[in-house]
């Protein structure tokens, strides 16, 4: 009997132990489950003595209130504080979190090098956010060396978890070629896997995938489906990109007013390249009333940011007084902000500024040497402007052939002004030998264009017979294109075309009417053919005449 009385005691000593673990689980579950139920009232009062006595959930817990305010203020620095409470005892999320507001420098200083250790405990117990965030400072080389490899392998696990943002990353890797062989097949597969959790830089990632052919046959309709889908949830990017389908009529129906819509979504929350679309869309015009000052203002919200294309428009609109008091001096500060971020358009203007003389004194030498880097990059326009250069002996020695040689370079790629050049070349026989086919061809080349000059000296050469078998119906088809552009010649000679009956019917009133504007211009010849025209009129036809003239 002693002995058993020994034994209760005993007893009673190992099983105090067991009911108070069992009484702080159920403190703790209630405590926890109130914080879930968002009663953090019944919470705080519950976690705060089991953190106190060294509970790391508790404690953890406790940190998430003050990290979010809830049912208390926030508190970054007790935040801070009750996680390192729990991640030193090993909690997983405690580490997370901590390794969080190191990286964020909240509570405590920024420092990615502490953050990195913190995510590297708690990534491998497993912590899938932790490993996700380790895999990110691998691809920065933020807290540890820069490393791609290790990236891939830190983003995997936590792809392979399911997590959304870490698949995207390792389609990105893929896509990159970073850390892993560059394989669109897998990026596609881990982008898919990701989108198909609603993420929406996972969705934006395919619709860039499917506009541009990568890993599936280019579909314009797929990408804008994918856009809508992470633009629908506010992802500024696929904004950007839905807006600029729209404007296109690439993969939807063409519509200004809706790529006005998705350009200012995005722009609103600070997108670059969508503040320097819609200020481009308010210079134009398009979608909306044209609007210059808007424009400057989205412009300089973009070229402020450093995007190279709002700068160098930013320029543009300083350069022509448009939006912006006209200031040759701010537009070479824009164009040269974007020339550095290498931007052709940017080179040509500043080069364009050199020859001129505005805003910088005048240096023939450094517009060559500006034109010379952007026609570097295949600019036609920095082509042909050099070749004009070489022509005139600016900055260079004079040299018809190098000219031809520019011209030449810049025609081959489209450029309209150059193909005329060489059309009128080939004409005259000017650095080359004289050829009426090849002139055609090249003047052809630049009225599909719409160049005005080329119109008329195409219908010249059809009017003549030169290159090109005599026809006086296409002679009149393309002085009329010329003439509807202002051209005065072109519209003397179709008042010449009307009043002969040649390749028209003969029109009295067509040949007042095409003389009479040939005549506002300051052609004499065609003042005079339309005055002595006038006498052999009645003022009703003439009048008629007048009203054509104006429409």
């Amino acid at each position: 009997m002693k002995r058993l009385l020994l034994l209760i005691p005993l007893f009673l000593l190992l099983l105090i132990p067991l009911l108070w673990r069992v009484l702080v689980s159920k403190n703790l579950e209630t405590a926890v489950t109130a914080y879930q139920q968002g009663n953090y009232e019944a919470a705080l009062s519950g976690l705060r003595p089991l953190a106190e006595r060294g509970y790391e959930n508790a404690q953890f817990t406790l940190g998430r209130m003050y990290d979010q305010g809830q049912g208390v203020p926030e508190d970054d620095s007790q935040a801070a504080a009750w996680y390192r409470k729990a991640a030193e005892q090993g909690h997983a999320g405690a580490q997370f979190h901590l390794g969080r507001l190191y990286t964020q420098g909240r509570g405590v200083a920024q420092d990615d090098q502490e953050a990195a250790k913190w995510y590297q405990k708690a990534a491998e117990q497993g912590h899938g956010d932790a490993q996700f965030a380790l895999g990110w400072l691998y691809s920065q080389g933020r807290g540890v060396p820069l490393d791609d490899q290790q990236a891939v392998t830190w983003y995997r696990k936590a792809a392979e978890q399911g997590d959304a943002a870490a698949q995207n990353s390792l389609g990105w890797m893929y896509a990159q070629g970073r850390g892993v062989p560059q394989n669109d097949q897998e990026a596609l597969k881990w982008y898919l896997k990701a989108a198909e959790q609603d993420d929406a830089a996972a969705q934006n990632s395919l619709g860039w995938m499917y506009a541009q052919g990568r890993g599936v046959p280019k579909d314009d309709q797929e990408a804008a489906r994918w856009y809508r889908k992470a633009a629908e949830q506010g992802h500024a990017a696929a904004q950007n990109s839905l807006g600029w389908l729209y404007a296109q009529g690439r993969g939807v129906p063409q519509n200004d007013q809706e790529a006005v819509a998705w350009y200012r979504k995005a722009a609103e929350q600070g997108h670059a390249a969508a503040q320097n679309s819609l200020g481009w869309m308010y210079a134009q015009g398009q979608g909306l009333p044209r609007d210059d000052a808007a424009a400057v203002e989205w412009y300089r919200k973009a070229a402020e940011q450093g995007n190279p294309l709002a700068q160098a428009n930013l320029g543009w609109m300083y350069a022509q007084g448009r939006g912006a008091p006209q200031d040759d001096a701010a537009a070479v500060e824009w164009y040269r902000k974007a020339a550095e971020q290498g931007n052709i358009t940017a080179y040509n203007n500043l080069g364009l500024m050199y020859a001129q003389g505005r805003g910088v004194p005048q240096d023939d030498q450094l517009a060559l040497e500006w034109y010379r880097k952007a026609a570097d990059q295949g600019s036609a326009l920095a082509q042909y402007n050099i070749g004009l250069m070489y022509e005139e002996g600016r900055g260079v020695p004079k040299d018809d052939q190098l000219a031809l040689e520019w011209y030449q370079k810049a025609a081959d790629q489209g450029y309209a002004e150059a193909q005329f050049n060489l059309g009128w070349r080939y004409a005259q026989g000017q650095g080359v030998p004289q050829d009426d086919e090849l002139a055609v061809e090249w003047y052809r080349k630049a009225a599909d264009q719409g160049d005005a000059l080329a119109q008329f000296n195409l219908g010249l050469m059809y009017a003549q017979g030169r290159g090109a078998p005599k026809d006086d119906r296409l002679a009149v088809e393309w002085y009329r294109k010329a003439a509807k552009q202002g051209n005065a010649e072109a519209q003397f000679n179709l008042g010449v075309r009307y009043y002969q009956g040649q390749g028209v019917p003969k029109d009295d009133i067509q040949a007042y009417r095409y003389w009479n504007l040939a005549a506002a211009q300051g052609n004499r010849q065609a003042m005079r053919n339309r005055d002595l025209l006038a006498q052999r009129l009645t003022p009703e036809q003439i009048k008629q005449a007048q009203t054509l003239s104006r429409e």
